[in-house]
């Protein structure tokens, strides 16, 4: 079982359960799932294989290709073309990702000085932007380099008790507002 998820049963939930104010443990905010947005643009063949390992071995499931809608020809884009990819996690895997992500990738971006507070959307989620997915240990050497969106879905309805949640796990925010 992920350490993360046990010490959210035995020690988050009775704590949110104090912050929040509420009485019936179904009412505090859990992880519902993750997910990971990976942006190429237009990148060669070769490029897209890459970005696509490392995703899958950043998250250990295979990645979703995601392709153009439309064809728009000011970004030499055409219908069809893949464009980028995502992957959804839950259950275990969802709790080891949070894990790996707060503990150890978080801490090796330079001059990191916490997550913005600014990711949340009103509806109790939170997105979180990195610029380089080489902040994993999971990647040696990157011949490609692109970025992510991690998004946090949350049970919660606002950005309160999410923001709690997440704090309570270890999320870093910047200034702590």
């Amino acid at each position: 079982m992920a350490r993360l998820k046990d010490e959210y049963a035995s020690r988050m939930v009775p704590e949110l359960e104090k912050k929040l104010g509420t009485t019936n443990r179904m009412l505090v905010p859990r992880l519902q799932k993750i997910v990971i947005n990976m942006g190429f643009g237009i990148v060669s063949k070769d490029e897209q294989k890459a970005l696509v390992d490392d995703l899958t071995a950043i998250t250990g499931q295979k990645p979703m290709l995601c392709r153009a809608k439309k064809s728009i020809s000011n970004f030499k884009l055409r219908e069809g073309m893949v464009i980028g990819t995502k992957v959804t996690l839950r259950g275990e895997r969802m709790w080891e990702f949070a894990d790996r992500l707060i503990s150890v990738a978080l801490p090796r971006i330079r001059d990191f000085r916490g997550v913005p507070n600014r990711g949340f959307d009103g509806a109790g989620n939170y997105t979180l932007g990195i610029k380089e997915h080489t902040i994993f240990p999971e990647i040696v050497e990157a011949s490609a380099h692109s970025g992510m969106d991690i998004t946090f879905v949350t049970s919660s309805t606002d950005n309160k008790a999410c923001k709690e949640l997440l704090v309570s796990m270890g999320m870093p925010f910047a200034g702590r507002n």
